[in-house]
């Protein structure tokens, strides 16, 4: 793995850190992140309809701004259940691109912006 590859990954394990934190430090439930922390991963049910139709429905669910924008609504507006469920979103999204998971190109799963997922990476030094 080249060395900005390593920088990115650490870059994204830190949001990931600090959403878990600011999750902590609101005092929400443990439950409702065990309960929710894995729902955009449901995403990938869009790949049985074939690859371009779950590149966008996994990326629907895997980019940033969405929770983002969720967490501002939550901050305006004191609502604690937005806020909690953007924090699990951008959590989940940090743990994705930490380990290497991008956002998925329309010819396959494995396929991402990031480069190819798994043992056979192309144009990863290693």
């Amino acid at each position: 793995m080249r060395p900005v590859d390593l920088i990115v990954r650490f870059e994204w394990a830190t949001i990931a850190a600090l959403a878990i934190v600011c999750y902590a430090m609101f005092g929400f439930s443990w439950w409702l992140f065990a309960l929710l922390i894995l729902v955009p991963a449901l995403s990938m049910l869009g790949y049985l309809a074939g690859p371009r139709i779950g590149a966008v429905t996994y990326n629907a669910l895997h980019i940033l701004i969405a929770p983002l924008v969720l967490l501002l609504a939550g901050a305006l507006l004191a609502g604690p259940v937005t806020t909690a469920v953007a924090l699990i979103w951008i959590a989940h999204i940090a743990i994705d691109r930490a380990l290497g998971y991008g956002l998925k190109l329309p010819t396959g799963f494995q396929d991402t912006h990031l480069g190819r997922v798994g043992r056979e990476r192309k144009g990863a030094a290693g």
